[in-house]
């Protein structure tokens, strides 16, 4: 057996070590073989592997790999305080005040961002993602709570914070050797997410009141959105980045409630894109 621990980061042999994961567990299965249970280290995915098919990967390959990922992330909020710069000399232009003898006065203002209740099943992309928050100027709490209790504790941060935009994920995917993706027992947690957006549902029935994202890695797209969310993953039941769920919030928090959000521009601005990332689109009030 290979010499693999819980923490250890490693990659699968039978996949081409395209990936990094973290160890989480080690156990027998029942065709008595050792097997990992493994998250993506920067990816929203649960996998489970036998211990064999795993290979540890050195201390330079996972730096220069969270290099990657910093960047990536780095980049996209460039993009979006960009399109945020445009959106505000668009506002402004508007808001110019005409005074006597025909001279113009713009008007001051300032942003008043939604706010953001993040529930996260997985501490280390929590931490990673209220950083992303703070950065760009969202006022957001987050709870680092296991996907399976999520339902049982949303109600209580809902009525404590009552925010504008509710994030529900943590990890998720497709159970391997299963075939049907309409079956929702098919999926890791996709039913802990399900059950947690219709308890958020059940606190606030108005889906412009409360903005629910729920969802990782290959979720079950359609039966999230039937729950009551208003964005979900994955419609291509791809594997969505750790930060994909505060790209959808930003666009929101960052929208006057005067102006329709088509869904193309929340999507567009994530990093999975429209694969991993789907819903409806917010009218203006």
């Amino acid at each position: 057996m290979a010499n693999i621990n819980v923490g250890d980061i490693v990659s699968r042999k039978s996949y081409g070590k395209d990936l990094f994961f973290k160890v989480i567990d080690i156990k027998t299965n029942k065709q008595k073989q050792i097997e990992a249970r493994l998250k993506g280290l920067d990816l929203r995915l649960v996998a489970s592997s036998p211990v064999d098919d795993l290979e540890k990967v050195n201390a330079a390959a996972v730096a220069n790999y969270w290099r990657t990922v910093i960047k990536k992330n780095n980049d996209q909020m460039k993009r979006v305080f960009r399109r945020r710069m445009k959106e505000r000399e668009k506002y402004l232009a508007r808001a110019i005040k005409k005074l006597e003898g025909g001279k113009e006065e713009k008007i001051e203002s300032f942003d008043m961002p939604g706010s953001v209740l993040h529930i996260d099943g997985d501490a280390d992309y929590l931490n990673l993602c209220m950083t992303t928050y703070s950065q760009m100027g969202i006022p957001a709490h987050g709870y680092n709570i296991a996907e399976d209790l999520q339902h049982e504790k949303v109600i209580q941060y809902l009525e404590e914070h009552r925010p504008d935009i509710l994030v529900i994920t943590g990890h998720d995917g497709f159970i391997k050797g299963k075939k049907d993706y309409r079956d929702i027992k098919n999926y890791h947690n996709s039913q802990n997410f399900i059950k947690t957006v219709k308890a958020a549902r059940r606190y606030e029935k108005n889906m412009d009141d409360l903005i629910i994202f729920a969802g990782a890695c290959q979720s079950h797209y359609e039966a999230i959105l039937q729950a009551g969310a208003n964005f979900a993953s994955s419609p291509k039941r791809v594997l969505i980045h750790a930060f994909d769920p505060v790209f959808v919030a930003e666009k929101i928090a960052f929208t006057s409630i005067y102006d329709p959000i088509p869904l193309k521009d929340i999507i567009s601005g994530t990093i999975t894109g429209f694969d991993g990332i789907g819903g409806f689109e917010i009218p203006a009030v």
